[in-house]
């Protein structure tokens, strides 16, 4: 008989208290309206088979996926929430697909119209285009009566700037305003994270938080009200001692100044945890700095230990993974350093 898989040497330590702190103050800011949530890929590579239980819990109700492949795993944990799949209906089989699981199409264009009416209809959601030019039903195909034939749930629009103060978010809302008086819809909503304080008016009946459910920080206002949810760890596989002159890593792009003892860890660029680390990143144990030293590789990273004499082969170190600070380092977009969280790490 094989043995059971050990346990792999990195993971992704998560906090479910912040998850739902983070969604119910989301909630509060979203006045009137109510949060949902945007679980597409995997609860933004946190995890959806954790995230999704934790926010139902907290009494979030909608769902966002968007490809039809996440579908199960928002099912399994949803119960009877409501899941909408952002990408719509593309061929009959998708919408095969809903209506058997009861998921609705997020519908996206005149085509995707006349595939889920042909499939039987039943509830949907409409994406209306209202300056995005990605997806969605653009404003002069409103009054064609495919679109009025659709049984629309939830009637929404995607904001492209709400993180900045810019004119284009009121010329969206006023869009949005206009498809909701041209179709027939039980719901509304505009407002994404950064959207949601933007303020009443950007809200309709529901919100669509992803990002600052993770703990990114869209705008700065909401820095105070957002926790961190997950936090990268790896263990040391093996500690040594080098002296003053000697390099680490590939092209040597460090120098030791004076004799220093070294942890190699489990993680590198195929973890997500990208070569824009090398030099810049940290990770810490018991209090104590542990500094990126050199370049990061595929599989491994170099960090200095001067500062944890104690750590031993076998421990574990947490990664300096703060997405807003994360993101001033590196560069990365906050959503890029959830996303690049490899399927090796434990969740």
């Amino acid at each position: 008989m094989v043995p059971d898989v050990p346990p792999p040497a990195l993971r992704l330590r998560f906090d479910a208290d912040a998850l739902v702190s983070n969604w119910r103050a989301l909630d509060r800011l979203s006045g009137s309206a109510r949060a949902g949530a945007a679980v597409k890929a995997d609860a933004y590579g946190v995890g959806a088979a954790k995230v999704v239980p934790a926010l139902l819990s907290a009494g979030c109700r909608d769902f966002f996926v968007a490809h039809w492949s996440e579908v199960p795993a928002a099912l399994e944990g949803a119960g009877k929430a409501g899941i909408s799949v952002l990408h719509g209906p593309v061929t009959a089989g998708d919408a095969t697909f809903a209506r058997a699981t009861g998921v609705k199409p997020v519908v996206n264009s005149l085509a995707q119209a006349r595939l889920w009416i042909d499939a039987g209809g039943g509830p949907c959601d409409l994406m209306v285009d209202t300056g995005m030019n990605r997806l969605g039903v653009s404003l002069d195909d409103l009054g064609d009566p495919l679109i009025e034939a659709l049984e629309v749930d939830l009637l929404l629009s995607h904001l492209v700037s709400a993180e900045e103060d810019t004119d284009l978010n009121e010329r969206q809302r006023s869009r949005w305003q206009d498809a909701r008086a041209q179709v027939r819809h039980a719901r509304a909503s505009l407002a994404n994270s950064a959207g949601i304080a933007l303020g009443e008016a950007f809200h309709g009946d529901l919100t669509r938080p992803g990002i600052a459910l993770y703990g990114g920080v869209p705008r700065p206002e909401m820095a105070s009200l957002l926790r961190q949810v997950v936090t990268p760890e790896a263990v040391i596989l093996q500690v040594r001692d080098i002296a003053a002159g000697e390099t680490i890593g590939y092209n040597a792009t460090f120098t030791a100044p004076s004799p220093m003892r070294l942890g190699t860890i489990a993680i590198g660029y195929a973890d997500g945890y990208l070569r824009c680390w090398s030099g810049k990143g940290g990770f810490c144990a018991s209090g104590a700095a542990l500094p990126v030293l050199g370049r990061v590789s595929m599989d491994l990273t170099v960090i200095d230990l001067s500062a944890a004499p104690h750590l031993r082969e076998g421990d574990w170190v947490s990664a300096d993974y703060a997405l807003p600070e994360s993101s001033a380092a590196t560069g990365l977009s906050q959503y890029e350093l959830l996303t690049l969280l490899s399927r090796r790490f434990g969740r």
